[in-house]
C-alpha cells in the first residue's frame, strides 16, 4: 500500500483485521508533532480501496512507542475490536520483540518491576506506586557487548522494555530517552518481530512474523 510517498507493508486484511508493518518513527496515532500517523494513513487506505463516503471505522486496540517498528494489528469493525482488546486485558495477546541491549545479561530472566508514567514529561520510571510490569526474555546471541535480545511481554506498559533493562544498567541500543550513551541520530534497536492472537471471529489463533530489520546493530547478528 502507497500513500505518497510513504509505503505501508500490509501483512494481512480480510473484513475484521487490517495487520501491518509499522514504519520506525510514525506515530500510532495523531499527536502534538502533526506529524503524519500510522492509523490516519490506513484509514485512508480504507477509504480510497473499498470507496468508502465519510469516516471510516479502524479501531486502534494496542500501540508501539515512535520509534519502534513492527507488527500490529487493527480491528476493521467494533466487534472484532471490542474481542481484541479482551484478549488483550486477559493478557492472551503474545507480543514478542527483538531488542539490542548493552552489557552483561543472563542467558534468560524475568524482569518484574512497577513502573510510573509522568504523562507531562512523558518519562517512564521504576516508582513503588507504580502499575506492575513483567516481562521474560533470552540472549539469542552476544557480539561486541551487544546482546540480540528476544523479549515477551506478559503486561504492555509504555516505554516497559527501555525501562525495564536500563534501569539495570542494560540500555538499548539507539534508546534516546534512557541510554544516556547513545548518539543523537542512532536509531533505537527495539523491533515488534512477532504478534499472536486468536483471530476474533474465527477464533482461530493466528501468528504474524516480520525479518528483523537489515540495520545496525542488528546487522551484528547476521
Amino acid at each position: 500500500m502507497e500513500d505518497g510517498k510513504l509505503m505501508i507493508n500490509i501483512l494481512y486484511e480480510d473484513n475484521h483485521l487490517l495487520v501491518v508493518e509499522k514504519p520506525i518513527n510514525m506515530p500510532v496515532q495523531a499527536d502534538k508533532s502533526g506529524d503524519v500517523d500510522l492509523l490516519n494513513v490506513l484509514k485512508k487506505y480504507l477509504k480510497d480501496k473499498y470507496n468508502k463516503p465519510g469516516n471510516v471505522y479502524l479501531g486502534l486496540v494496542h500501540r508501539l512507542d515512535r520509534p519502534v517498528g513492527g507488527v500490529m494489528v487493527f480491528a476493521k469493525t467494533s466487534k472484532a475490536a471490542s474481542r481484541l482488546s479482551e484478549q488483550i486485558k486477559e493478557h492472551q495477546f503474545r507480543k514478542t520483540y527483538y531488542a539490542a541491549v548493552y552489557g552483561n545479561l543472563l542467558p534468560k530472566s524475568i524482569l518484574i518491576d512497577t513502573l510510573h508514567k509522568d504523562t507531562v514529561k512523558n518519562i517512564v520510571s521504576i516508582q513503588p506506586n507504580g502499575k506492575k510490569a513483567i516481562l521474560n526474555y533470552e540472549v539469542l546471541a552476544t557480539k561486541n557487548n551487544w546482546n540480540l535480545v528476544k523479549i515477551n511481554l506478559q503486561t504492555g506498559r509504555a516505554h516497559q522494555i527501555r525501562v525495564q533493562f536500563s534501569s539495570r544498567g542494560n540500555a538499548l541500543y539507539g534508546d534516546q530517552k534512557y541510554n544516556s550513551k547513545a548518539k543523537p541520530k542512532q536509531q533505537l534497536a527495539l523491533f515488534a518481530k512477532e504478534l499472536t492472537f486468536s483471530h476474533p471471529i474465527t477464533k482461530e489463533e493466528v501468528t504474524f512474523n516480520l525479518p528483523l530489520p537489515k540495520r545496525y546493530p542488528f546487522t551484528l547478528f547476521e
